[in-house]
């Protein structure tokens, strides 16, 4: 009987290098793709009816939010952006209906906080200052017009202002760098197991 693990140690020299080349390659993919700032900031959903309880007040706030977290991605949401009086670069986005639709759904990343009635909205640019530009954009839209997307028994107020990150957020070298070592872990040992099985098999037929 193949003694897999026998293998696996006696090979591991082998299975080093794998590892190695998948944290180096990982860390080129990470060097090769444009580097992104962010800007997170905090809104918080505020029901204006006075006749709920606090448990149900908490859950229609976080559907009004839930609703608002998808709206953000919409076209015609980021068409309300550009048209604000902030100082957001419009030639960095595509022509392209398609392209630029996708590059604004890979742009903005939202989410509601639950048990909180809190939405999170977090924007990414190579230029933290565009980052910031954005989200003070989405916010505004959000505060002056969310009558628009969710009626009147809701308000949107700003309670935490953008706030950029100091280094870059995206891409996550951690994160890759973990995952060239588990990939490079896989593929090394499958490498092997696959190598030395195959000659235990040929010499036993």
């Amino acid at each position: 009987m193949v003694n897999y693990f026998k293998i696996l140690n006696q090979e591991k020299g082998t299975i080093i290098i794998f590892v190695i080349f998948g944290i180096v390659l990982s860390l080129l993919l990470s060097l090769v793709v444009p580097w992104k700032y962010s800007s997170t900031m905090r809104l918080l959903v505020v029901q204006r009816q006075t006749n709920l309880d606090a448990y149900t007040a908490l859950k229609s706030a976080e559907r009004v939010g839930d609703n608002l977290s998808q709206i953000i991605y919409t076209s015609s949401f980021f068409d309300k952006v550009l048209d604000t009086k902030f100082s957001i670069d419009k030639n960095y986005f595509k022509q392209d209906e398609i392209k630029r639709r996708k590059q604004w759904n890979k742009m903005i990343y939202a989410r509601v906080l639950r048990g909180t009635g809190m939405m999170e909205v977090v924007v990414y640019h190579p230029d933290k200052s565009q980052a910031t530009q954005i989200a003070n954009a989405i916010a505004y839209v959000l505060t002056t017009e969310s009558g628009n997307y969710v009626g009147e028994v809701s308000a949107i107020k700003l309670v935490d202002s953008p706030l950029e990150s100091r280094y870059p957020v995206k891409p996550n070298f951690v994160a890759n760098v973990l995952s060239g070592l588990i990939l490079g872990l896989v593929i090394g040992g499958g490498y092997v197991l696959f190598v030395k099985t195959r000659k235990s098999w040929h010499n036993w037929i």
